[in-house]
């Protein structure tokens, strides 16, 4: 019996009054029994207790998948476009940036269309188990590898803004390393599920597929608490320290030029300002700001769920509530390419001339760098 006759055969069967129904399914009817015998081995018990969301989820969440789908691919697709067309775009500190994009491309192509049909095929998952654990493990792979990009882009600019001629400039032999760490610390992390060491199972409204975060059972709760830590935690703290001392490094920075400025009788010391008469170090603060915020807006409610589900009260975590953490993640394939490439002055000019509909004008700033009382090239670049 195929899914989508099962799931209206499901709903015909439960016949009763009209105040005897909620969404057209009788009183008394969870989220589980609607989910086809093939799947019901891998829902976790839990989702037992709530009854079937209202449809209007489903449409709603795909639909917001669509727009998102659309958004991250023109996005990255432009950043792996202008990387691949100008070469002046093609540093080693950039080929982070480029392997940021395939990754959120990687989560795009493998979450986003399975996704939205299931939202629009009856609301639960409408392929086979197997396909459920590679869809777990394909989103892993894309979130856990664009987190550590995220965490060695950080860094690198750490290394550049604070260190300055201290720090060891990023070769490309030392990003490709960056890089395969990345994708062999996304995969490693992602395998041990498929060998007994956590588990991949339908999730929320269960629409999609992801960690087990329910079960309390010595393998899941390791591996729950494995995760936490090393891919919350550890790229949290790293992101946190870099963001912080770049923030600090700026505003120290900015201090004596100003008071340079004071004795030298003049406004200011830069010529390199933008429109509004902002610096460049005090937009990389400010970007920085918007990194490190975005960040904790994206993981930090997933991580919440997790924790609680592994160690605390499992009854708030409803179906719904489960999916608005799983969906902030996914939003950082659209935002990515925006706040790291996009926004970056390089990108823009070559957006002008390589894809004008976009309509994006930057005016060319090397006249400015080449006046700028700080290395604001290597701040740019970062």
């Amino acid at each position: 019996m195929s899914h989508s006759h099962y799931a209206s055969a499901s709903r015909g069967a439960l016949t009763g009054g009209a105040n005897d129904f909620v969404f057209g399914y009788a009183p008394g009817v969870s989220v589980v029994d609607i989910v086809p015998p093939h799947m019901k081995d891998l829902i976790h018990p839990h989702w037992s207790s709530f009854p079937p969301p209202n449809p209007m989820w489903h449409y709603l969440l795909g639909i917001i998948y669509i727009v998102m789908g659309v958004l991250a691919t023109f996005g990255n697709g432009v950043v792996i476009y202008l990387y691949m067309k100008i070469k002046k775009l093609r540093t080693p500190s950039n080929l982070l940036v480029l392997n940021l994009a395939i990754m959120d491309m990687l989560m795009l192509l493998s979450q986003f269309p399975f996704f939205v049909y299931n939202c629009f095929h009856g609301g639960v998952w409408a392929f086979s188990p197997f396909m459920c654990e590679l869809y777990a493990c394909f989103g892993a792979i894309s979130g856990l590898g664009s987190l550590w990009t995220l965490v060695f882009i950080s860094y690198d600019r750490y290394n550049v803004i604070v260190k300055g001629v201290g720090g060891k400039p990023l070769s490309f032999g030392k990003a490709m390393m960056c890089l395969v760490f990345v994708w062999g610390y996304a995969t490693a992390i992602s395998l041990p599920p498929f060998f007994g060491w956590g588990r991949y199972i339908p999730e929320g409204i269960l629409d999609s597929c992801s960690f087990d975060y329910l079960s309390r059972d010595w393998s899941i709760r390791s591996h729950g608490v494995f995760l936490f830590f090393f891919c919350y935690c550890v790229p949290l703290s790293t992101i946190l320290y870099s963001y912080v001392y770049i923030v600090k490094a700026i505003i120290s920075h900015e201090k004596a030029m100003r008071e340079q400025a004071k004795k030298m009788n003049v406004t200011n010391l830069r010529s390199g300002k933008d429109d509004g008469g902002q610096s460049a170090e005090m937009r990389v603060a400010k970007v920085a700001c918007i990194n490190v915020t975005l960040w904790l807006v994206c993981w930090t409610p997933y991580a919440a769920i997790v924790l609680q589900g592994l160690f605390f009260d499992q009854s708030s975590i409803t179906p719904l509530v489960s999916m608005l953490p799983a969906l902030l993640c996914k939003t950082t394939a659209c935002y990515n390419p925006m706040v790291y490439a996009l926004s970056h002055p390089r990108f823009r000019q070559a957006m002008m001339t390589e894809i004008p509909c976009c309509c994006v004008h930057e005016p060319d700033d090397s006249t400015a760098e080449s006046k700028s009382a700080v290395t604001e090239q290597q701040v740019a670049e970062k």
